[in-house]
């Protein structure tokens, strides 16, 4: 074979066959990617941005900007065309001293652009620097519109930022220079795989385009995740109840029951050994309960947050009171399982029922009268098309909630991993946590928008009360013992957030710990890492801002000190309880039937 080279290009001819070769599949599986695109299950175009009001409004604060204040504006469009007509000289005056460099780059680092040639090369460094001057130019028009509701200048400010960070020049093939090398130093082969690995992502998601961020193949439920040893003792149409193996010889008298969001698969929980809070906490010596809600389909269209109550959290305590034996029983609830469990908690109030001891709550909020960075999704425009969404489906799919969560972090869930994964055909890592994040639950159409509009939008929990199951629950019932734990990046239930909401909760024994880090991250923090540390502050008197200046901060995790907590709310020491001791039917082994099944089976 020969290796005789063509001339300018630097590569053999046998490369060079190899790299037409290549191109040729780009070529087939185009046409099977329009295949593929042509039977994609559509949903409503209300989910994929807002309507054109948003930016109608827009457009006339801008006019009247420009009428009231025309020097202002002025004065950033000028600066805008002068930064754009500086670089464009400059980098002229680099390319005519004969030498391939580009000018001076002042530009903030990034780490999106951190191939060398972004800052050598003129061509790569010309389009990084007028992509940026151009973002800088965007902001500044949304900053500059005063005329305008702040909810809505919120909104516009959110959908600027996704098409800034949709146009970065990282994103497309002809602008990014790690991938151009990619496909020369691969002779093509990487754009045959990302192109395969599209299609697969898309027809995965029948036509959605939902990154895959974990290789699939590398974890299996039961294996090599979601391995604690359990028993499934009891099932019912909402729910699988585990009981775990204790690995103690005694075990505290009062058993913990924990409810996982149904947003996701309980297993962030039990992840691995090393990082499984499921493992610790029956290491310390407790007889642990895990509920394993279902993935609902279609046939789950009427089941409502009444349902996840009476057949979920009712019917889970009063098995676990049953097979221990026990009056009373410590639960958790993590993120909309701990909103929830605060309904519940005050329905068990109304109703003279003590069964819950305590309560610990994991990054769950309560009061949502501030909607943080998921207000750009909670007006009627965006929630009239779920509601269309659930009423033509039964469900809101599980990949509608991924899309939307992963835009909130668009660059680091969205654009960085499509980068790799279609551009330079790379595989997604063996990543636990990132392979959980995929593993979504669809939620019931009638639960979803009692969820959406009765307690994210109209916060009927934390001012009034939410009216259900013949009460009126209200935050001010919960007066059980209770910890919350929030996280401090938290941009899903930002912890000022959860603070205010415990704030509103009756109970005269309330504790509050702030962990680092963000809303899984935080929680599955194991005390053997020594990672993240948490802030603790036994008065909840004032605002956040207060509770912080005045909190201590602990080095590591923060898992021993609510396991201390929850020891003393947790009585004497017997001897340990096996699952199927009471004499029951064992179900399965850990982690049961539900939690197998996927969002789009």
């Amino acid at each position: 074979m020969t290796t005789k080279s063509t001339g300018d290009t630097g590569l053999s001819e046998a490369s060079l066959a190899r790299m037409a070769a290549n191109m040729k599949k780009v070529e087939q599986l185009t046409e099977r990617l329009g295949q593929v695109m042509a039977h994609r299950k559509t949903h409503r175009q209300a989910l994929d941005g807002p309507n054109h009001d948003l930016f109608a409004k827009a457009q006339q604060a801008y006019l009247t900007e420009a009428m009231t204040n025309p020097a202002k504006l002025m004065e950033h469009q000028l600066g805008f065309w002068t930064k754009t007509m500086t670089h464009f000289v400059e980098a002229q005056q680099a390319l005519a001293k004969g030498t391939l460099s580009a000018p001076e780059d002042k530009t903030p680092s990034d780490r999106r652009f951190t191939n060398p040639l972004w800052q050598t090369h003129p061509y790569f460094n010309f389009v990084k620097q007028q992509y940026l001057i151009n973002a800088q130019a965007l902001e500044q028009a949304v900053e500059d519109v005063t005329d305008m509701d702040p909810r809505e200048k919120k909104r516009l400010a959110y959908f600027s930022r996704q098409i800034i960070d949709m146009m970065s020049p990282t994103n497309f093939l002809a602008t990014n220079p790690d991938a151009l090398e990619r496909a020369i130093e691969t002779e093509g082969e990487s754009l045959v795989k990302g192109i395969e690995n599209l299609i697969s992502d898309l027809e995965a998601n029948d036509g959605e385009l939902i990154v895959r961020l974990a290789d699939e193949k590398a974890f299996k439920l039961g294996e090599n995740i979601a391995t604690t040893p359990g028993k499934v003792v009891y099932r019912n149409k909402m729910l699988e109840l585990i009981q775990y193996t204790p690995t103690t010889e005694k075990v505290h008298k009062t058993p913990l029951l924990v409810f996982p969001p149904w947003i996701n698969k309980f297993y962030i929980l039990d992840l691995k050994e090393q990082n499984s809070l499921v493992k610790w906490v029956v290491d310390q010596g407790y007889t642990l309960f895990m509920v394993s809600w279902v993935n609902p389909d279609s046939t789950y269209r009427d089941v409502g947050m009444e349902d996840y109550i009476e057949d979920g959290y009712l019917a889970a305590m009063r098995e676990v009171k049953e097979i221990t034996g026990e009056d009373r029983i410590n639960v958790v609830g993590y993120c909309i399982a701990g909103t929830t469990l605060a309904m519940v908690l005050s329905l068990l109030k109304q109703r003279g029922d003590d069964t819950v001891k305590s309560a610990t709550f994991f990054t769950a909020l309560t009061d949502f009268s501030d909607q943080g960075e998921f207000q750009p999704f909670l007006t009627d425009d965006f929630i009239d098309g779920i509601e269309g969404e659930t009423r033509d489906k039964g469900i809101l799919p599980s990949v509608i909630m991924a899309r939307t969560f992963s835009f909130l972090r668009s660059n680091d869930l969205v654009y960085g991993p499509a980068v790799k994964h279609y551009i330079m055909g790379e595989t997604p890592p063996a990543f636990d946590l990132l392979y959980w994040n995929g593993d979504g639950a669809n939620l019931p159409a009638k639960m979803a928008m009692q969820y959406l509009r009765g307690l994210c939008q109209r916060n009927e929990l934390a001012e009034g009360g939410y009216d259900l199951l013949g009460h009126t629950l209200k935050l001010d019932d919960v007066d059980v013992p209770l910890c919350a734990v929030a996280c401090e990046t938290d941009h899903i239930a930002p912890w000022k957030d959860s603070f205010r909401g415990v704030q509103k909760m009756g109970s005269s024994d309330r504790t509050f710990i702030m962990t680092q880090s963000g809303h899984i991250a935080g929680i599955v923090n194991p005390p053997s890492k020594k990672k993240y540390g948490h802030y603790v502050n036994p008065s909840l008197e004032g605002d956040h801002t207060r509770w912080l200046e005045e909190a201590k901060f602990h080095e590591g995790s923060w898992w021993p000190r609510w396991e201390k907590w929850l020891k003393k709310r947790s009585g004497t020491r017997i001897s340990a309880r096996t699952p199927g001791d009471d004499g029951r039917k064992i179900l399965c082994d850990a982690p049961g039937d539900y939690v197998a099944k996927k969002a789009n089976s």
